[in-house]
């Protein structure tokens, strides 16, 4: 047998055993793309539509109005607690309270005199109609001596709002008046939770509604929640809707200021415009036009008004040594 026979049918043999080995190895892969492509069809991964971004994404996205109902309404012992941690995680050391000028250690007054002095004040010239500073807004408002009218930080309005939130239990669709609402200080809070024109409130001080209305509402980006704010004298509620129910009436230390004989008057007035049994009436500090009268004599004359009183409650503030009280009523028939 010549040697050219031989590697010819060497050749050959080689030939046929690659064969299988091919088709085997074709079948392999085939049959592991197969698998491959039913998991990745079976998986329980989120559509693209469903993708939540990560909080520390640099993707702004937009929250849903149906999210909202999932903002807690007050400061949880978890919150405060995470507060403690990152105030320890990041060196900082717990002071005493005490006070200390800014980086910019200038009053109040002092900032005033330059706003006059350079016109600072809704200076720029042209129509009205496209020149937003020709609104006028005090210089008080400017330099924010309206945050320092009631005799304790601004913003213990955020206490009240969670004290009288939880106590009510309430709800964005949920309406809201105030008497004497000033500057916002409990107010920003209530209108930022609650659905466009769904607070409303009564204030007799020009200044005070001017601060609303031209520093606080355009600074909190809440103009488009279209709060009814009212200035009037004497528990007058004609410019409200008569037939609208409240669930939540308050009066944040301003019955105290009023002759016993106009809170009565004004209790009167909002007795129909509280919804019966689940609405509320809240009064803090004190209620001496009612103690005054004795116990039993303030239990008939509010029973006339359809009026009953639950009791206090007491809630402290998470930013400062203070607490209040706050006196509870609600409306027993319909």
């Amino acid at each position: 047998m010549s040697l050219s026979g031989s590697a010819s049918r060497a050749m050959s043999k080689g030939v046929v055993i690659s064969v299988p080995l091919l088709v085997l190895s074709a079948s392999v892969a085939a049959a592991f793309l197969f698998f491959l492509l039913s998991s990745l069809s079976s998986c329980s991964c989120p559509r693209p539509s469903d993708t939540r971004v990560s909080s520390t994404s640099s993707i702004d996205v937009a929250v849903p109005e149906s999210s909202h109902g999932t903002i807690p309404l007050s400061t949880r012992k978890e919150d405060v607690d995470w507060v403690i941690d990152q105030i320890h995680a990041n060196g900082l050391h717990m002071h005493d309270n005490v006070l200390r000028k800014g980086i910019n250690p200038r009053t109040r007054a002092e900032q005033l005199v330059d706003l006059r002095q350079f016109k600072g004040i809704s200076h720029y010239e042209g129509p009205k109609s496209n020149n937003h500073t020709a609104l006028p807004c005090p210089g008080e408002l400017l330099v924010e001596e309206h945050h320092s009218n009631y005799g304790e930080p601004w913003a213990g309005g955020r206490d009240v709002f969670e004290f009288l939130a939880q106590s009510t239990q309430l709800r964005h669709d949920s309406l809201v008046l105030e008497i004497g609402c000033g500057t916002l200080r409990v107010g920003l809070h209530f209108i930022r939770y609650l659905n466009p024109e769904h607070f409303h409130c009564l204030e007799r001080d020009e200044l005070s509604l001017m601060a609303a209305f031209r520093y606080e509402l355009p600074a909190q980006g809440l103009l488009n929640k279209r709060p009814l704010i009212v200035k009037g004298d004497d528990m007058d509620f004609s410019k409200f809707d008569s037939g609208i129910m409240y669930d939540l009436i308050y009066a944040s230390a301003v019955f105290l200021h009023m002759p016993d004989k106009l809170v009565w008057t004004g209790l009167e007035r909002l007795a129909s415009k509280l919804k019966p049994y689940d609405g509320r009436i809240f009064v803090s500090h004190n209620i001496k036009f009612c103690s005054r009268l004795g116990g039993q004599e303030c239990t008939k004359r509010l029973m006339t008004l359809g009026l009953e009183y639950i009791g206090k409650k007491t809630h402290d503030s998470l930013l400062f040594n203070h607490y209040e009280i706050w006196f509870e009523f609600r409306r027993v028939n319909a």
